[in-house]
């Protein structure tokens, strides 16, 4: 009974993704609909529908995807932190159509030129909005972005945070800081982590588990299996492993964890995370 707690799909006769567009990814330039998911994670019983572009039109979109799915039984959205409005904004997608399905908010402060942005007086305001929305915010961070998220998840205990992609480590470096930055945010037990994204971190063509396995270590030593999810970042996977090759990782990774521990990363966490 695996979770996955982290999956994106997208149409392109919808939208595009700007964001895809390096020749090298050329792999994912292409639409993944909530059909594809299914097929390519069969052993999937309940998932985690997560943002990927930042308009307030793709959200409700999700929304309505996840009330007549089988499997999405969460989703994570946007909205503008920074608004005025953006506990109106929370409310009209909570209240609206399908908005028992949110779950979550999250933005792309990977992309924000400033490091600091997450400790910007309006985004704590919004950040704020969110948790008493009673939604959590994933954070969306590069390793020179989290001495931020450390202050800003200090600052905001009573809003559940999701470090998604163990804000991505370059791996095959010395992970020495990024552990350091990482022990920091899991100091705060508002603070949950996914285990996801790293094998597009690593060399897409020559990754192999020993590669990954410092950074899990780090991670579970951290955060323990209780706040530890698995995620898949399909299809952005894809360009560096098939969904069944990740899964297969994941399983290496935490196959000396008693049945208990491994069945929260797979499961438990983000069930409880997401109230699935």
């Amino acid at each position: 009974m695996i979770v996955d707690a982290h999956h994106h799909l997208w149409d392109l006769s919808v939208r595009d993704q700007d964001w895809i567009t390096d020749p090298p990814m050329g792999a994912i330039r292409r639409s993944f609909l909530e059909p594809d998911f299914v097929a390519a994670a069969p052993e999937v019983s309940a998932s985690v529908l997560v943002q990927t572009v930042c308009v307030p039109e793709e959200t409700p979109e999700f929304l309505a995807v996840a009330a007549s799915s089988g499997v999405v039984g969460a989703v994570v959205g946007w909205t503008d932190l920074t608004s005025a409005g953006v506990v109106d904004a929370l409310s009209e997608l909570v209240d609206g159509p399908n908005g028992s399905w949110l779950r979550g908010i999250r933005h792309q402060v990977q992309s924000e030129p400033d490091p600091e942005w997450l400790c910007r007086k309006d985004v704590w305001n919004g950040l704020a909005a969110v948790g008493a929305a009673g939604l959590v915010y994933e954070l969306l961070t590069l390793p020179h972005q989290m001495p931020a998220a450390r202050r800003t998840v200090a600052a905001l205990p009573q809003v559940q945070f999701v470090v998604d992609h163990c804000s991505k480590p370059a791996i095959g470096a010395d992970p020495g800081e990024w552990a350091e930055l990482i022990r920091a945010l899991a100091a705060h037990e508002n603070v949950t982590c996914k285990l996801s994204g790293l094998v597009t971190e690593a060399d897409w063509k020559s990754w192999d588990v020993a590669a990954l396995r410092p950074y899990f270590e780090v991670v579970l030593d951290a955060f323990g299996p209780e706040r530890l999810m698995f995620g898949s970042d399909w299809p952005v996977c894809l360009l560096a492993a098939t969904y069944d090759e990740w899964l297969d990782a994941a399983r290496e990774l935490v196959s000396e964890l008693s049945p208990d521990e491994q069945a929260a990363i797979f499961s438990g966490t983000a069930r409880r995370v997401y109230g699935l």
